[in-house]
């Protein structure tokens, strides 16, 4: 993480069932954000148990998944 990354929390439950293809277009269809900009994506299932971070780092997406 730097200073200047954005970190960006989803307000509500995302399926996670999907995998880096389905959260980058919830970033752009959702959020009417650019996912390759370079800022943290996070989002949680609906349980809140578990969650998704996606993250691009100008060569290629980084999904980060942790289990509470």
């Amino acid at each position: 993480l730097t200073p200047q990354q954005n970190i960006y929390v989803a307000n509500s439950f995302v399926d996670f069932r999907k995998g880096i293809d389905g959260l980058a277009a919830t970033v752009r269809n959702y959020l009417s954000l650019d996912p390759l900009a370079g800022g943290l994506f996070m989002f949680y299932n609906k349980t809140q148990t578990t969650i998704k971070i996606l993250v691009y780092d100008g060569q290629g997406f980084w999904l980060h998944t942790k289990i509470f």
